[in-house]
């Protein structure tokens, strides 16, 4: 007998005890699973919606406590959200145990049922994470929609237009190949808010999660129509006829990321001629690291006035930034490139707002009250960003990292849509991009970073208050300590993601903004106890 065959007698006793149970509890009858649709019209939801999520009961839902490893009551959860979601190394942070718990999590904050979106970038472990995350969200009752990969405005774009609960983006952005990462999405598509950041920490370490039951369980199914449909509302908002009227030569460099799948067939249909680097999709980064900075797109600074091109065009693993290149090989800096779109946002849209971060440079307020718009500072930060958008109805925002927002197409950080945006621009002026820049007010700026223990964050940005605030002309706490003196200024703020703080100067002199960056550093060191160069 086959030793791993169940007996006969064994079979039917147990085919007789299965029978006898399904008549006595039989399925519940819960009819065609509702299918998940993109609405015809796209209908911005106001931003309280994505506030209101965060309030979303679970009342009536069994909740599980696995008391193993369970938090304190009263002990306060660690963090795990950084500037823009939960990002670590895979192997350390990222273990198949932890990935469950933060998809219960998110599902349990959620409160199901409802529909999830679900993407991923091209990093090694990212197809495991995701199958983790949405077989979890499955069982606690979602449907779960796979979108497979893409850029991460993509799935924003997608879970604001379709009116789903909300959307799970595995990337770790731009950080190296050994990092991934979550990005958790409300239902405007747009980053949830801190609060709901803290309650999602809570949960985890108390273990409170989400019960799952054979009855409840939802649905995972994929879904091919997420991109088109988002390349057809970034083209339904450019002027695609002047751009393929000028039929610009592009060379666009992916970086081996999330790019590769939507901005070559953006760039061709808006009739570009395309020359492309590192646009194989590749998680390992062999063409380059995944930031685009300066130092890093050599080899796009070099091509573009090799062959002629009009234009270079670069994104970070998942499309969320974007930087660019002119005719000579000259790179863009993110305040340069900001400055450009307000001025061409305000000629289309004369009088309207315009919103960015306090770390960006004075260089933006001077175009836009130049060009008789309103200039709106905010918090730095995805979010806060969007937020200011929506609360002014802001013409466009950005922050000097290279995120872009056009809120008539989504109000998200979307380097695809920045490029048709700059394509259009270039074509309505008929001038190279250098020239443009040429006009631009010219700002210094210089960054650094000095460690400080976390224990002593909160005492030193007191301290840096007190100081500057006694001696410049002006100073602003929406974001650390910015402080205004006759020559530029000095923003002093503790980093998001670690334990430092984050010195930005800005003057139009080389002096000025050398004397302004040691001030801002020094007033951190003399509160911490250390000497003078111990800043990066």
């Amino acid at each position: 007998m086959n030793p791993v065959a169940r007996p006969k007698g064994a079979y039917r006793k147990w085919l007789r005890n299965a029978t006898r149970l399904a008549r006595i509890h039989p399925p519940p009858s819960t009819g065609t699973p509702t299918e998940w649709r993109p609405r015809d019209r796209i209908e911005p939801r106001r931003m309280r919606n994505v506030e209101e999520t965060v309030k979303s009961p679970t009342a009536g839902l069994p909740l599980v406590s696995v008391s193993a490893a369970r938090g304190t009551v009263g002990e306060t959860a660690p963090r795990l959200f950084g500037t823009d979601g939960i990002r670590g190394v895979v192997g350390s942070l990222y273990v198949p145990s932890f990935l469950a718990d933060i998809g219960a999590a998110y599902a349990t904050w959620l409160g199901p049922p409802g529909t999830v979106l679900l993407a991923r970038d091209f990093r090694t472990s990212s197809p495991g994470m995701a199958q983790i995350l949405g077989g979890t969200m499955q069982m606690l009752g979602f449907d779960v929609v796979v979108l497979g990969p893409m850029p991460t405005p993509c799935l924003q774009f997608n879970v604001r237009e379709g009116g789903a609960r909300g959307g799970l983006m595995v990337t770790a952005s731009h950080n190296p190949p050994e990092f991934n990462g979550i990005k958790f999405c409300g239902p405007n598509g747009l980053e949830i808010p801190p609060e709901a950041e803290r309650k999602i920490e809570e949960i985890v370490h108390h273990r409170e999660f989400l019960h799952p039951t054979w009855e409840r369980a939802g649905t995972i199914r994929e879904d091919p129509g997420a991109i088109p449909r988002y390349l057809s509302s970034i083209r339904a908002n450019l002027d695609g006829e002047l751009i393929a009227r000028r039929r610009p030569h592009v060379v666009l460099d992916p970086g081996n990321g999330t790019s590769a799948v939507t901005s070559p067939l953006l760039l061709r249909q808006l009739g570009c001629r395309l020359t492309t680097l590192n646009s194989n999709p590749d998680g390992t980064f062999p063409g380059r690291p995944s930031e685009p900075t300066e130092q890093n797109l050599t080899d796009l600074r070099r091509v573009v006035p090799l062959i002629g091109a009009a234009l270079g065009v670069a994104h970070d693993g998942d499309s969320d930034r974007i930087t660019f290149i002119d005719e000579k090989g000259g790179f863009i800096s993110g305040d340069i490139m900001l400055g450009l779109f307000a001025r061409y946002m305000l000629e289309k849209h004369p009088g309207g707002t315009v919103v960015t971060s306090i770390t960006s440079s004075t260089l933006v307020r001077d175009v836009v009250e130049k060009a008789g718009g309103k200039f709106v500072a905010t918090r730095s930060g995805s979010l806060p960003v969007a937020v200011g958008v929506e609360e002014h109805n802001a013409v466009f925002g950005g922050e000097e990292n290279g995120h872009c927002y056009w809120p008539k197409h989504q109000n998200a950080p979307d380097g695809p849509m920045a490029s048709g945006v700059m394509l259009e621009l270039l074509a309505a002026s008929g001038r190279p991009l250098s020239e443009l820049v040429a006009e631009m007010p010219a700002y210094r700026l210089l960054k650094r970073n000095v460690p400080v223990g976390p224990e002593q964050l909160k005492s030193t940005l007191e301290h840096v208050r007190k100081s500057l605030g006694g001696e410049a002309d002006r100073i602003e706490t929406i974001d650390g300590v910015k402080a205004y003196y006759p020559d530029g200024w000095v923003l002093v703020r503790p980093s998001g993601t670690e334990p430092l703080f984050r010195v930005f100067a800005e003057s139009r002199t080389a002096e000025g903004v050398q004397r302004l960056s040691d001030r801002g550093v020094a007033v951190v060191l003399e509160f911490t106890g250390r000497g003078p160069g111990k800043a990066s």
